[in-house]
């Protein structure tokens, strides 16, 4: 499958502990080769709009990043809620899991997962 051309400036920045986990959750996952890793947003949960984090093939209205050598799909319109957002990984005691750490999110849920701009 050919790519597009990769978009100059991603939105988001992935840390060395999310870039880590997601590599195995690629391999562990058996991930199809043409997949990238989707990140946007979708409305509900408890502040307004949730997150998404999966695999998935790339659509039309995305744009295509690389970030930290991961391929990043996302819709185009989710960049204005997502810039400057960091994904991160936890893996302590308490909490174990991706962390979005979003400058934008004028509200966020105790859960982490969920936010409002």
């Amino acid at each position: 499958m050919q790519e597009t051309k990769t978009d100059t400036q991603a939105p988001i920045t992935l840390t060395d502990g999310a870039v880590k986990q997601l590599l195995r959750l690629y391999e562990d996952k058996q991930v199809p080769e043409g997949h990238g890793l989707r990140v946007g947003i979708k409305g509900g949960g408890c502040s307004g709009f949730s997150y998404i984090l999966g695999f998935d093939e790339k659509k039309d209205n995305d744009a295509l990043y690389t970030v930290n050598g991961i391929t990043v799909y996302m819709e185009k319109a989710h960049a204005m809620y997502l810039i400057g957002m960091e994904i991160d990984w936890l893996d302590g005691l308490n909490n174990r899991g991706f962390i979005f750490n979003n400058p934008n999110a004028t509200d966020t849920c105790g859960c982490g997962t969920s936010f409002s701009a």
